[in-house]
């Protein structure tokens, strides 16, 4: 009796795939792997939750192409119904991972430290674009998770069923079987492939280093465009945002003079609206008249000095 029939078909919630291991030449005895399977039930609801299966523990070897062909051609399910497969840590909209399936990763906290220059934010614009990776392809954890978005929801329920029935009739899933040399290998070919990638092809190297530079100028210049709108224009409230580089006035008089009446328009009907207002106006007011009377005395007794009228002793 082979060990994956003492194992019950469903645990927890989970259906259970015994996945058969072929030997390699660093281990040359075949293994049994189990794989659960059970639909995707995210905390937060999301659109495609229900179109969605979560899978546990998946094999560290697992790629796209491992998933897709496990649920598609070894279990009998037509094949291009499966429309995205994400594992454990990657984010992307649309599947609805949820937080309790995915690794917690370092939260970009906000530093109290001044960041100086606007590159900063270019930077985190620009991780989606990198130089070429050097490995052929990537190695999952033990025990990782895996989200595989079908099309539809009857494509879902017909995998879900498939997976069942394959379980029930006691058929061996070889994990990779048929995939042939579509996936790179791995062992030593691996880090022979990866040594000759760490050093490219000098040309190829920097077509990705200009490709990349002239991507980052491009976003450079067009930040320091939107910040220098920011400084030319006041907001709702007539406030002008404060960005580094320096405030730069209007382009022309004729727009600043404009931008002034229409922050009078705004203002007007606001200056009685607070006491203090009324009371500052006040106090305005009776200092203006104490000084125009001042003036006008002043007038006076230089127009009588020159008449000859008053004779300061």
């Amino acid at each position: 009796m082979p060990p994956s029939s003492k194992v019950p078909r469903q645990i927890a919630g989970y259906n259970v795939i015994p996945l058969s291991l072929p030997p390699l030449p660093s281990f040359p005895q075949a293994a049994t792997h189990y794989l659960y399977l059970a639909p995707h039930q995210p905390k937060i609801p999301t659109p495609t939750a229900s179109r969605a299966l979560f899978l546990v523990n998946i094999p560290f070897d697992s790629t796209v192409l491992h998933i897709k062909h496990l649920l598609s051609a070894q279990i009998g399910l037509p094949a291009g119904r499966i429309e995205d497969v994400q594992f454990e840590g990657q984010r992307k909209k649309g599947i609805g991972i949820d937080e309790a399936s995915t690794p917690k990763v370092n939260q970009n906290k906000k530093s109290k430290k001044r960041k100086r220059g606007n590159s900063v934010g270019v930077i985190e614009d620009m991780k989606g674009t990198s130089l070429p990776s050097v490995w052929d392809r990537e190695l999952q954890t033990n025990g990782l998770t895996a989200v595989v978005l079908f099309v539809d929801r009857a494509s879902m329920d017909a995998a879900f069923k498939a997976v069942k029935s394959v379980r029930k009739e006691g058929e061996e899933l070889v994990w990779g079987e048929g995939l042939g040399g579509n996936v790179p290998a791995l062992g030593s070919a691996r880090y022979l492939n990866h040594h000759s990638l760490t050093y490219p092809n000098k040309k190829e190297l920097l077509e990705s280093v200009n490709n990349y530079m002239t991507a980052f100028a491009s976003k450079e210049a067009s930040q320091a465009r939107s910040l220098a709108r920011q400084r030319q224009e006041a907001d709702a409230d007539g406030f002008i945002t404060v960005t580094r580089g320096g405030r730069t006035n209007p382009a022309r008089q004729e727009a600043a003079q404009e931008q002034a009446e229409k922050q009078k328009e705004k203002q007007r009907g606001l200056e009685d609206f607070y006491r203090f207002q009324s009371r500052e106006k006040r106090k305005q007011r009776a200092g203006e008249l104490v000084r125009k009377f001042e003036e006008d005395k002043e007038k006076v007794r230089k127009m009588r000095e020159k008449r000859g009228r008053f004779r300061p002793e």
